[in-house]
């Protein structure tokens, strides 16, 4: 079978789509590409300034193409709130949110509301926008959502008595793998929901691989390695985009690399981890999120 490629890509005109964390790495390709292809995308960006020179930097390659800049930190649910508000009120449909912002092993920080930062920005922060986004995906045909993992979610473990490591220590790989699990989890328990509530909503997940981002900027050892191991932001970006537009996909997919251990290749349909099928561990953190955020869904369980 051929290699999935941005040839594939469909004619995205009308469509309209969020891409957060687009001023860098793999969600500036993915915003790039749909707005080559005809898509009005929204860059959620948590520094105004770098998702304004990103816009710029898509008009330069695609000039025809409608990009807008919006301001989102995914680390202040007081922002996330805000930007929703004003997308909402601004727009009429979402066909695709792509949830792709994240931070990867930062030294020890917090989030507004006081959350471990990566568990805070990687889960709870997209699990907090994607609620009040719903309305406009449920009134849009063919919509859906996806959330970037990692294959580091191969490793993680829910420690549900200390999601914020305040009881073991904080460690950043440890953290890191948690939340990427946590995000394979959101998206089997959001898929179930929707579907028990009859919606049509597709959820997909995806994962980039080995790829060399910004997102490696506090690890000297990734970023000496990426010269022999990793592809660069376009190959990387390619998962995201089959789970964005594929025609044959199915809520609860999960696309990455079809290379060796999943590191580098091109995208195809691949297994969740084991832990992400607990269909308890889903619906345990669901709940947990909801608390924690102050987020409630009124969805019925699935």
């Amino acid at each position: 079978m051929a290699a999935w490629t941005f040839e594939n890509i469909p004619d995205q005109s009308g469509r309209e789509v969020i891409v957060t964390g687009a001023n860098t790495g793999i969600g500036f390709e993915t915003a790039l590409a749909l707005a080559r292809n005809g898509a009005r995308v929204t860059l959620a960006c948590r520094n105004i300034e770098k998702g304004q020179a990103a816009m710029g930097r898509i008009m330069a390659q695609a000039p025809s193409a409608a990009v807008s800049n919006e301001q989102l930190d995914l680390s202040d649910l007081r922002s996330v709130e805000a930007f929703a508000a004003r997308y909402a009120e601004q727009h009429d449909r979402l066909d695709l949110l792509i949830l792709n912002a994240g931070v990867m092993i930062p030294p020890e920080s917090k989030t507004a509301q006081g959350f471990e930062l990566q568990f805070g920005v990687n889960h709870l922060g997209h699990f907090a926008l994607t609620k009040p986004l719903l309305p406009l995906l449920q009134a849009t045909a063919d919509s859906r959502v996806v959330v970037v993992s990692s294959i580091a979610a191969a490793r993680g473990v829910m420690d549900f008595d200390d999601l914020q490591f305040e009881k073991r220590g904080y460690s950043p790989w440890p953290a890191y793998r948690q939340s990427k699990l946590a995000n394979q989890l959101f998206t089997l328990e959001l898929q179930r929901r929707l579907r028990t509530a009859g919606s049509s909503v597709l959820v997909i997940a995806a994962h980039p691989g080995w790829t060399a981002t910004d997102l490696q900027r506090t690890s000297n050892l990734f970023r000496s390695l990426n010269r022999f191991f990793a592809m660069k932001p376009p190959q990387g970006a390619l998962p995201t985009l089959r789970a964005a537009v594929e025609p044959e996909a199915t809520g609860g997919d999960y696309y990455g690399p079809d290379g060796f251990l999943q590191i580098r290749g091109y995208p195809q349909r691949i297994d969740m981890v084991k832990l992400a099928k607990n269909p308890d561990d889903a619906a345990r953190l669901w709940e947990i999120s909801e608390e924690l955020t102050g987020v409630r869904y009124g969805l019925p369980t699935g």
